[in-house]
């Protein structure tokens, strides 16, 4: 089931991809430069192109979600990352002339994320445990991950340009993790049968920290391009969800002193793919952020660095 798993997981970041291309293309044309106040964040909500950014990524998330109900939060998790290759492709237009245009130290940032949690998730997958999520587990999750979010929270405000899109999207990244674990706690008690069984504040929580990192996503997505949020995203979500597994659920008790320092290597790598996408990534580098238009023209919208 585990294989099973994984080929569900992978399914998922298409859907996370292209869901992430059609929401910052709806949101630069929502904002214009004017920033996602109010009044802006409730015309994307009638953007018809933001709202089949929504399905692609409430389609990707059920089938995480069903992934997690066969496999160890330590081995589905990280699969999460091959939504970066593929929004980076997409945000090159689809074309491989321009594609091929990227400067080597981009496609070297994604290849290091990429290849990073690829090795990371071939260790776990012949290591990890799987575990049960007690309440008093996901009690604890919350509390830390409650923690995290204000921290970026707060590092996004008083924060420019790309910083503060790695701070916004690192939020949504944290909060998403947390969804993970409770959405394997739900999951687990789904397929065993123990329907009854489920808590309801476990489904309250999800829906929260799902709002909670949607809201922190969109303004990622306004302060820088659509290939650095999910690169923080698909990095540091399956870091929060695994360091939760491990630290939590025991995930990792049976893993050896080499395995454990290889998957230590493999996520500092994953992380520094991350960082270096951030600071040599074209748009970052110009300051400017790349959108689409609606004839799928693409065009250049100044970064706000107030």
């Amino acid at each position: 089931m585990t294989m099973f798993a994984v080929v569900l997981a992978a399914v998922a970041a298409f859907g996370y991809a292209f869901g992430a291309r059609l929401q910052h293309g709806a949101v630069h044309d929502t904002i214009s430069g004017r920033g996602l106040g109010v009044r802006n964040q409730l015309r994307l909500v009638r953007n018809t192109r933001w709202l089949l950014g929504l399905i692609c990524l409430g389609s990707g998330t059920v089938l995480h979600a069903l992934a997690l109900g066969f496999a160890p939060l330590s081995v589905v998790q990280p699969l999460g990352v091959l939504a970066l290759p593929i929004t980076v492709l997409l945000n090159s237009g689809g074309n491989a002339g321009e594609l091929g245009r990227l400067p080597r130290s981009t496609i070297v940032a994604v290849l290091m994320s990429g290849g990073g949690v690829a090795a990371f998730v071939f260790l776990a997958v012949r290591s990890a445990t799987s575990t049960s999520v007690t309440s008093e587990a996901a009690v604890t999750a919350v509390q830390l991950v409650t923690v995290a979010v204000l921290v970026c929270g707060v590092v996004a405000l008083l924060s420019r340009r790309s910083v503060r899109c790695i701070a916004y999207a690192s939020g949504c990244a944290v909060a998403y993790g947390l969804v993970s674990l409770l959405l394997r706690a739900v999951s687990q008690q789904v397929t065993s049968g123990r329907l009854a069984e489920v808590e309801l504040w476990l489904l309250l929580a999800m829906v929260v920290a799902v709002l909670v990192g949607g809201w922190l996503l969109q303004h990622a997505y306004a302060s820088g391009p659509p290939d650095l949020a999910v690169a923080c995203l698909t990095v540091i979500d399956p870091l929060v969800a695994v360091g939760l597994g491990i630290g939590l659920l025991g995930e990792a008790d049976a893993v050896g002193t080499p395995t454990a320092a290889a998957e230590a290597v493999c996520a500092a790598v994953a992380c520094a793919g991350v960082f270096a996408l951030a600071r040599y990534h074209p748009d970052n580098r110009s300051g400017v952020a790349p959108t689409v238009t609606e004839d799928g023209d693409r065009r250049v919208t100044s970064i706000d660095s107030s």
